[in-house]
């Protein structure tokens, strides 16, 4: 139902091997629901059930930019976003740089 991916916009290429949670927010507190990295294609996909809600998406960006030997000023992206559609998937796209990141709603 949630899935992402990566671009490096700085380099025109995907960004594979950004390890990523995602969690929902529920009675106050963030429940983990899946964790993984980003393939080759800077994509994953997470299998968690369809339902409303509060979500967050955590993007461990500090090693990616590390192993790329590239400084950057964001350590971690984290992107909040509300489910009231369940008869939909949700793609969340990074587009990402060093110094900068953005994202949007896919289909």
């Amino acid at each position: 139902m949630i899935s992402t991916h990566i671009l490096d916009t700085s380099i025109g290429s995907p960004a594979s091997n950004v390890v990523i949670t995602l969690e929902k927010f529920h009675d106050e507190n963030w429940t983990q629901l899946g964790a993984g990295s980003t393939n080759s294609d800077g994509r994953l996909k997470f299998d968690c059930p369809k339902e409303k809600g509060i979500y967050r998406l955590n993007f461990s960006i500090a090693d990616y930019f590390k192993n790329q030997k590239v400084e950057s000023f964001f350590m971690n992206t984290p992107v909040v976003f509300q489910i009231t559609n369940t008869d939909r998937t949700y793609h969340v796209p990074l587009l990402l740089n060093p110094y900068g990141y953005t994202t949007y709603r896919g289909s």
